[in-house]
């Protein structure tokens, strides 16, 4: 059905239902020996086409308002096979600054080595990266909301970038999720996630995904059947039992955080906070109209040692992962962005005492409770 709502196509894009014994939800198909004979395709783990693999697609497809969906074993693992899929030596890319550590790092460190050439935008106007095009550019690289500083880019303008100059659009939707956001709709051409975040939701699965039109799915196909980054049936069933809740989750998440955030912009010490949902942050309108609700995550600067906030907190843990039902706080200096120098992380706003909190599906009166007495402390 078409026009379905999310929590309804969470539920049941992508099902294969059990035709022997009628069951409700996809089997877990563990073999990776398939017969070659009299089918339409050899079915192969590593080809990324076994029914666990194509379901999970399906189901993260439907939810991009893509084509054609395909999951991997990390969101790295995805973002990689991605790059390389659009890029071979004397090629160039333009990717935003203000990145996720890991992709960041993993530019910085690999595409030197291949031979391809890269920009860095130290900029959300949209104009700073028409101008970063060279002729061998193969694309524009984003993310928004971006990690850790929550900034917001103009998808419609970028996409119309990349569509007037001829170079692909690539966008880390991970934070957003699904549910918030989908590029797709904008003109952005290929749409990334870690989906350990977010799809996953239950901090219990290494995944990520990408979702483009069928096209340039067979193009990314190629490589990553090389790369031979696919997810493994188990982890696909525990990918696609997760989805089913993910609107709900995401819902409840999109309400805490705008509830912290206004806590935390009202308490005397905090120095900051960045958070699209909140009036005073500079991209508040552009995100309203992008977005349909602004996300379980935000950051914020404490007047202290953040260590010592971190460690009196009771409820919130400090970990390294996001997007799970359970709220979870990170020093981005110390954990996503390590790999950057203290200059870099500088340059980028990343502040020693900023804090980045991925809000769970607890009830709001508890998380803020717990964040006021670690403030008081």
């Amino acid at each position: 059905m078409k026009n379905q709502h999310k929590s309804t196509t969470s539920v049941h894009a992508g099902t294969a239902t059990d035709p022997i014994h009628k069951g409700i939800i996809t089997p877990i198909h563990t073999s990776t020996a398939f017969d070659y004979l009299d089918v339409e395709r050899h079915a192969y783990p590593r080809y990324f086409n076994t029914p666990n693999l194509r379901v999970v697609g399906e189901k993260i497809a439907a939810l991009e308002n893509g084509d054609a969906g395909m999951v991997f074993s990390s969101g790295m693992a995805a973002i990689t096979t991605a790059m390389f899929a659009f890029l071979k030596q004397g090629d160039h890319a333009v990717f935003q600054n203000d990145l996720y550590g890991g992709t960041y790092h993993a530019v910085s460190k690999e595409l030197e080595r291949y031979g391809i050439e890269y920009s860095y935008v130290d900029s959300m106007d949209v104009k700073d990266y028409e101008k970063a095009i060279k002729d061998n550019t193969k694309f524009l690289f984003i993310e928004t909301p971006s990690n850790p500083l929550m900034k917001i880019i103009d998808l419609k303008a970028i996409a119309d970038i990349g569509r007037t100059k001829g170079v692909l659009t690539l966008i880390d939707n991970t934070f957003a999720s699904p549910i918030n956001q989908n590029p797709i709709d904008f003109g952005i051409d290929v749409v990334l996630h870690s989906a350990t975040k977010y799809l996953g939701g239950h901090s219990d699965i290494s995944s990520g995904a990408i979702v483009t039109s069928q096209k340039l799915m067979e193009q990314i196909h190629g490589s990553a059947i090389h790369f031979g980054g696919n997810l493994d049936a188990q982890a696909c069933a525990l990918l696609e039992r997760s989805i089913k809740t993910l609107e709900i989750r995401v819902t409840r998440q999109n309400e805490n955080a705008l509830a912290i955030a206004q806590f935390l912009e009202d308490h005397p010490k905090v120095n900051a906070v960045y958070y699209p949902g909140l009036p005073s942050h500079p991209d508040y309108e552009l995100a309203r109209s992008q977005m349909s609700g602004f996300g379980g995550m935000l950051s914020f600067e404490v007047d202290r040692d953040p260590d010592q906030f971190v460690k009196n907190l009771k409820l919130i843990a400090p970990v390294m992962s996001l997007g799970g039902v359970e709220s979870t706080i990170t020093c981005p200096a110390q954990t996503s962005h390590a790999k950057l120098t203290a200059e870099q992380r500088q340059a980028f706003g990343i502040k020693d005492n900023l804090l980045r909190l991925s809000t769970g599906i607890e009830h709001v009166e508890d998380l803020i409770g717990d964040l006021r007495q670690s403030l008081e402390a």
